[in-house]
C-alpha cells in the first residue's frame, strides 16, 4: 500500500529506428509523389482563381 504505485504507469521508451539508406528507387519514387503533390496544389490554385461554381443561395421569385 505505497503512495507512489497510484497513478499512471509511464511506457517505456521505444528504442530510435535506425535510419535506412535509400537506393535509386527509393530516391525516384519520392522524387515523382513530390512532383505529383505539386502538380495537385497547382491544379487546386487553378481551380480556385475562377471563383465559386455555383452562384448558391435563396432564390427569390418577383411576387410579393
Amino acid at each position: 500500500m505505497s503512495g507512489r504505485e497510484g497513478g499512471k504507469k509511464k511506457p517505456l521508451k521505444a528504442p530510435k529506428k535506425e535510419q535506412r539508406e535509400m537506393d535509386e528507387d527509393d530516391v525516384a519514387l519520392k522524387q515523382k509523389l513530390k512532383e505529383q503533390q505539386k502538380a495537385l496544389q497547382e491544379a487546386k490554385a487553378k481551380a480556385t482563381q475562377k471563383g465559386p461554381l455555383t452562384q448558391g443561395g435563396i432564390k427569390k421569385s418577383g411576387k410579393k
